[in-house]
């Protein structure tokens, strides 16, 4: 009995002596826990939808119109000119001829349909007419010449509605001008060209604000470079 105080007295040390171990690892493991949840790199916020961000393009086309040397894009030089002339197959192949033009696109413009295609503008309603856009150099073709020397030459200007076989409005004779300089150009080419007699009719070719150009089908594009006997009623008159 002598030696049972002692016995609970070294049981009491022994006990202490491994609760302040057991603190002392304890705080340790935690430190290093806090520690390595500071140091862990977090990861970033989903993006919507799961994706992640995409870098924009450096640089991106300037214009959908075909370039005559391959290439997509326009210099800002260029300029804009939008025909309309019956059929546009014929006009877009003399017209890719043309010393200074140096892009072309047949489509549709001059009416109220939205995103036409090829059999919603030979109704009539649509109030479309099958046209080319040319882009060309001011510097080596003059809006003028482009006009008087080839575009009034190329189509019967005299004939409304109508270009050859070719009856609707669709195929009607058409400047559409991007600019005021365009329609003074355009009035006063149209007035000496039905001064000139060279046409024996007058001049019925519209002269209307540019609208928006909606591009034809891909088929329609090139047609006769791809088609070498296919269907034209445009060609140059001789005027001397």
């Amino acid at each position: 009995m002598v030696f049972l105080p002692t016995f609970f007295w070294l049981q009491s040390v022994l006990l202490g002596r491994a609760i302040r171990r057991c603190a002392i690892l304890g705080c340790a493991i935690a430190f290093l826990g806090f520690g390595a949840c500071v140091s862990r790199p977090q990861p970033e916020p989903a993006r919507a939808g799961g994706a992640t961000e995409s870098v924009p393009s450096a640089s991106a086309p300037l214009s959908g119109i075909k370039q005559a040397n391959g290439l997509e894009g326009s210099e800002p030089t260029m300029e804009i000119a939008t025909l309309a002339g019956g059929c546009f197959w014929g006009m877009e192949e003399i017209l890719r001829k043309v010393p200074g033009v140096t892009g072309v696109e047949v489509g549709y413009t001059g009416g109220t349909l939205e995103s036409p295609k090829y059999e919603d503008t030979h109704d009539g309603a649509s109030g479309h007419a099958e046209s080319v856009r040319i882009e060309f150099d001011p510097k080596k073709l003059t809006y003028e010449d482009l006009l008087a020397k080839w575009f009034f030459r190329m189509h019967d200007p005299t004939t409304k509605d109508r270009q050859g076989n070719d009856r609707g409005s669709q195929y009607r004779s058409a400047i559409f001008f991007t600019s005021e300089a365009q329609r003074a150009t355009a009035e006063r080419v149209k007035n000496e060209i039905n001064k000139s007699g060279r046409w024996k009719a007058p001049v019925v070719t519209e002269i209307t604000k540019a609208g928006r150009f909606w591009s034809a089908e891909a088929h329609h594009q090139d047609y006769l470079q791809k088609k070498k006997d296919g269907y034209t009623c445009h060609y140059l008159r001789d005027w001397g």
